[in-house]
């Protein structure tokens, strides 16, 4: 694809080559890649997708590392299954009222400085988690933790329509998201390393492991402030030929999605499609959080010692990690997303099925189970978003971004809770509340089949 060179009365850019469908894009060779647009996409990529990825790091370190932290703390504070579950899940109480706000309030001071405020205001609650004294407290600072962290993971998303076009986009979340991954392989390790430390500084091991682990927020807060940048005709990293040409194809993009239909924000938000999707978001959410919070608890269970539930529980996102990568690669060459999101999901459902069936009497092949819905559920994440990415722009995209993940995050509250009062309910078994995990990603699978392809997405894949 060649780039003509811009004059002065240039229309917005629109490719002259003739439009290849999605299946057809995977059998032309990489040379067929303009130069330009090659050196562009990298040059972006190197500069942003680090930045990102780390701050989602701290973050979603930040989030789930209660989860390790509960192997001590819930006997030093007398908490219950159904107690920690519930806390846990408290964060996203919050988390779903200032979500929409959140982002667009990015939408309108640049993801610069609000991404670096979400990461100062966090690193400081999370920190503050180590002080923690009752069931109360606990609930309360994790309150405060979702309404500092809103915003974080849509923002990111949405920022990356701003300088991404929509055939790369899979393969970059996949890239951002590995930060998750990475924080689930690297968290449980250095978290039980950090748990062995008790006494240390005079703080049990659970407290010094909230204050040590909410340090790199606070580091990448400054980070962000002083590298990140807006937009791409801010880019002075850029050659004035590679923002020209991001630009105008990012604006080709949006006009050829408007051209089908543009929303406003109150229809995004009132959108039946979106709120489908939002629906499907819950169903893996729910496996995606209550999998990440309660797989220590799980392994533990087993009879292993805490350093070697830390090695276990990282195992199977070291799979979870290969298999996201792949599969957005493979869904960037050839359009397909709902299609492959429905087949994460179908097999996140049967696999957490199946190690609820097999329980711990046979800990080998309910911990493979396990990694298998671990790496379905690590690769639906790519594949989804880059289909209301594809439907919304500015403000509308803003808000309906905000709208899936605040909404489709209640389950990081109802899951956990109802996976402890089952476990309470039969005795501290796992058993049961996996096959009733199990019925969320299944339900998403059905509803991503039922909406089909939208039309927005197959034009946004054309080059």
């Amino acid at each position: 694809m060649s780039v003509p060179a811009k004059t002065e009365h240039e229309e917005p850019f629109v490719s002259q080559t003739t439009p290849l469908h999605p299946e057809r894009m995977q059998a032309l060779p990489v040379a067929a890649v303009d130069p330009l647009e090659r050196e562009t996409i990298r040059r972006v990529a190197w500069r942003l997708i680090p930045l990102l990825a780390l701050s989602y790091f701290c973050a979603y370190l930040d989030r789930v590392n209660v989860g390790f932290a509960a192997l001590t703390m819930n006997k030093a504070l007398g908490f219950s299954s159904a107690v920690f579950g519930f806390g846990a899940g408290v964060l996203y109480i919050s988390y779903i009222g200032a979500e929409i706000p959140s982002n667009l309030i990015l939408a309108k001071v640049g993801a610069r400085r609000w991404i670096a405020r979400i990461l100062f205001t966090w690193g400081i609650i999370s920190g503050c988690m180590a002080f923690v004294w009752n069931d109360w407290s606990f609930y309360g600072i994790r309150f405060l933790l979702g309404l500092a962290e809103a915003g974080f993971m849509p923002g990111a998303v949405f920022y990356m329509t701003w300088w991404f076009p929509a055939r790369y986009r899979a393969r970059m979340l996949a890239i951002f998201l590995t930060a998750q991954t990475f924080s689930m392989i690297i968290g449980p390790i250095v978290s039980a390393w950090l748990l062995s430390l008790d006494g240390a500084f005079g703080l049990q091991g659970w407290q010094l492991l909230f204050v040590a682990e909410a340090i790199p927020a606070l580091v990448m807060s400054v980070v962000v402030w002083t590298l990140l940048t807006d937009r791409p005709w801010e880019a002075a990293w850029l050659r004035p030929e590679q923002r020209e040409w991001l630009q105008r194809e990012l604006d080709a993009e949006v006009a050829r999605s408007v051209a089908v239909h543009r929303y406003s924000l109150r229809e995004a938000l009132l959108s039946g499609r979106l709120w489908l999707l939002t629906l499907a978001f819950i169903g893996y959410s729910t496996g995606n959080a209550t999998v990440a919070l309660f797989l220590p608890q799980i392994v533990r269970a087993l009879g292993v010692s805490i350093r070697t539930t830390g090695f276990i529980a990282a195992l199977p996102y070291v799979f979870g990690l290969g298999a996201m990568l792949w599969w957005s690669v493979h869904s960037d060459r050839t359009g397909r997303r709902t299609g492959y999101a429905a087949t994460v999901c179908l097999t996140t459902g049967v696999a957490l099925a199946v190690s609820g069936l097999l329980g711990p009497g046979h800990p080998v092949l309910m911990i493979a189970a396990i990694t298998v819905a671990v790496m379905s559920l690590q690769s639906f994440a790519p594949m989804f978003w880059p289909v209301p990415m594809a439907m919304l722009s500015g403000l509308a995209a803003a808000g309906g971004l905000g709208l899936i993940n605040s909404v489709g995050n209640v389950s990081g509250l109802v899951g956990p809770w109802m996976f402890g009062l089952i476990k309470d309910a039969t005795g501290g078994s796992d058993r049961l509340s996996l096959l009733v995990l199990s019925a969320a990603p299944l339900i998403s699978a059905i509803i991503l089949v039922a909406l089909g392809r939208d039309q927005r997405v197959k034009l946004a894949e054309r080059p």
